[in-house]
């Protein structure tokens, strides 16, 4: 079992146990032990695409981490919470209410590179402990703001320009390490009002959208059937933005071995290398020469 699993994450499971969820389907399908990991952390109130890697395919977990993702997400005006979603107690309110004229002015401002401040109630480490750990202990949180690149920004359905918004839903193209709850915050913020996150979905991680997606019960079904494979993506289904390089058996037994290739022509820059069908390495070509970076033992 090497490649990845799709799922697409309820309401209320961490992704920590969408992989427990995985490693029984795998148990009940006996299929036996196989390396399990997420190609990206989706919080427990989020739903959509998640990435699940198996065997090989988890030395490309990484990637998938760096990789973009889009997201639909609703801002309901007025009120915002200490974990800016629906989770935490209110801790700010306004009785400004932003018309769609005034959102379509403001949201060009979150197009392109920007910087945010990620939220109090996340995973990063202040000192060596959860962000989210501290704020649970009512230590205040202070976070150093980071560059992001929000790729496309838009509603979902276009609101009336003069029309007066309790919420809004948006759909946000988005590099890594974007926030979405602090993109919501400062969205409401420069509309002169508070707001906070009420839906959270996940449409698109990396090459992985929806129609690649099953849900728990299907899962579940698959691993009963030991069918798993009818929804097993090949591991090259992840490295699908990049070019293939094809090897010889010689050359394919020498990268295997961690030896560089030179006078290979072909552009500079990742290239999933394959021997027949049969992915090999993800290597690095610069001047001519191919370095392993991932190698895969398939």
């Amino acid at each position: 079992m090497n490649g990845w699993l799709i799922l697409d994450k309820p309401l209320g499971l961490g992704s920590t146990q969408a992989v427990s969820a995985v490693k029984r389907a795998l148990r009940s399908g006996g299929y036996g032990k196989a390396k399990v990991g997420h190609g990206g952390t989706l919080d427990p109130l989020a739903t959509g695409v998640l990435p699940i890697a198996l065997g090989e395919a988890t030395k490309l977990a990484g990637r998938m981490l760096d990789g973009e993702k889009t997201y639909e997400f609703t801002i309901r005006f007025g009120e915002q919470t200490d974990t800016l979603d629906s989770e935490g107690p209110v801790i700010a309110t306004s009785a400004v209410r932003p018309t769609g004229a005034a959102l379509a002015g403001v949201l060009p401002r979150f197009t392109g590179p920007i910087a945010q401040v990620p939220p109090a109630y996340s995973a990063l480490k202040v000192d060596g402990a959860r962000a989210y750990d501290l704020a649970r202990a009512g230590e205040e949180v202070a976070l150093k703001s980071r560059d992001v690149t929000i790729h496309a920004l838009a509603p979902r359905t276009a609101p009336a320009p003069d029309a007066a918004l309790d919420e809004i839903t948006l759909t946000a193209h988005v590099s890594k390490g974007t926030y979405i709850r602090s993109l919501a915050r400062d969205i409401a913020l420069a509309l002169g009002t508070v707001g906070h996150v009420t839906y959270l979905r996940r449409v698109k991680a990396g090459p992985f959208d929806l129609s690649h997606a099953i849900s728990l019960d299907k899962l579940a079904e698959l691993g009963n059937g030991r069918a798993l494979e009818q929804s097993l993506l090949p591991l090259r289904a992840a490295l699908d933005d990049i070019p293939a390089l094809s090897l010889s058996p010689d050359q394919a037994g020498a990268l295997r071995q961690g030896r560089v290739l030179a006078g290979i022509a072909v552009d500079d820059g990742l290239c999933l290398a394959l021997l027949a069908d049969v992915p090999v390495a993800l290597v690095d070509v610069a001047d001519r020469e191919v370095r392993v970076v991932r190698g895969f033992n398939l």
